[in-house]
């Protein structure tokens, strides 16, 4: 494999309109119909469940069987409530965050198509400079141009519509991807891009390969809950974005030392398993691919951990693509990091031997 190219021209279309794309939680299932038709040449069959996690399968006949995943939804608002004065007050679907909300543009998704949208903030010269009010969920609200209630209505908006931004893919200073939704988009671009390699290169594996999208990661870990339980597999390497701390305002003794250029984050964490953890150390030694290492308390708070405790246990480890202002609208990744972590999973599967339990009593 060619270590200085991955991404191609044709891929980075696909990563680029795949992230343009809405999916926010509960409703990620256009963004599924494209990633499954990027992947549709390099997998034999698909999975889908009723929730629209989506599946692409290699070897469906084997029985040991290997998932590597990331989740496809995307953090959003819903309209919670609507005043008479046609003003739109909003609670969260996922981690959104408030405080970026002002003067933002949105999309809020109807029956009728969608809707355009301001999130509204008072003007510099009203404020009170002795008080003034950060925004907060109980104070910012989006205005649609309309003069009442009715008006909105109207227009197809009504509570319970999700919301969305419309920031779109860029890319900056050469190397750098910048969009909303990067988290985590980029898994499962990286993971079908996993799979591109391995027919391209007529890498045949010796185990089912489950390259798994799951849905709904953004609340819960839920989507990952439910097609674990239909996959049952023996391991799961699961790829997510983790901060790179070395911007503003971030305590490294807090959060750890990962950036965005060095190189894939291999976590440490009691839900991932050691053996396979450093299985895949060994494998990033061994092709020469930098990593970093980073550690995580209780949890990962990935789809790590659903993966992990289902089915008995699952030999379960985390490759992470460091990130910088996650959820906020401009997400930041190295092209390196994104090659590298798609061309470490690639190797890792390459190790892999059926039957292996990596158990830690052989």
């Amino acid at each position: 494999m060619d270590k200085n190219k991955i991404i191609t021209k044709k891929s980075l279309n696909f990563f680029q309109e795949y992230l343009n794309n809405a999916a926010p939680t509960g409703y990620e299932w256009e963004g599924q119909k494209i990633w499954m038709e990027y992947l549709k040449p390099y997998v034999d069959t698909f999975i889908t469940d009723t929730y629209g996690t989506a599946v692409g399968v290699i070897n469906p006949e084997a029985k040991y069987k290997v998932v590597i995943e990331g989740h496809s939804d995307e953090i959003s608002w819903y309209v919670n409530y609507i005043t008479d004065d046609g003003l739109i007050y909003v609670i969260r679907n996922g981690g959104s965050d408030h405080q970026i909300a002002p003067s933002k543009w949105v999309n809020i998704h109807t029956k009728n198509g969608i809707i355009k949208g301001i999130f509204g903030w008072p003007a510099i010269h009203t404020r009170d400079k002795a008080k003034e009010e950060p925004p907060k969920l109980d104070n910012i609200f989006i205005d649609l141009g309309a003069k009442n209630k009715a008006e909105v209505e109207k227009m197809g908006v009504h509570v319970g519509c999700v919301i969305t931004y419309p920031d779109t893919f860029q890319v900056l200073n050469g190397n750098k991807f910048v969009c909303r939704a990067i988290d985590n988009r980029a898994g499962g671009f990286m993971i079908a891009e996993v799979a591109r390699l391995l027919h391209e290169n007529k890498k045949k594996l010796p185990f089912g390969l489950y390259i798994t999208n799951s849905v709904q990661e953004e609340i819960g870990l839920r989507g990952a809950e439910m097609i674990t339980q239909t996959i049952k597999p023996n391991i799961a390497i699961i790829t997510d974005v983790c901060h790179d701390t070395t911007t503003p305002m971030i305590e490294k003794k807090k959060e750890g030392h990962t950036e965005m250029g060095a190189g894939p984050v291999i976590s440490y964490a009691p839900a991932v398993q050691n053996k396979l953890r450093e299985r895949i150390i060994e494998t990033a030694e061994k092709k020469e691919i930098p990593f970093q290492r980073l550690a995580a308390s209780r949890s990962t708070g990935t789809d790590t951990d659903a993966f992990a405790y289902s089915n008995g246990g699952v030999a379960s480890a985390l490759i992470s693509l460091p990130l910088r202002y996650m959820h906020t609208t401009v997400e930041m990744v190295h092209q390196d990091d994104v090659e590298n972590v798609i061309r470490l999973i690639y190797e890792t599967l390459l190790t892999i031997k059926v039957g292996e339990k990596f158990s830690y009593f052989d």
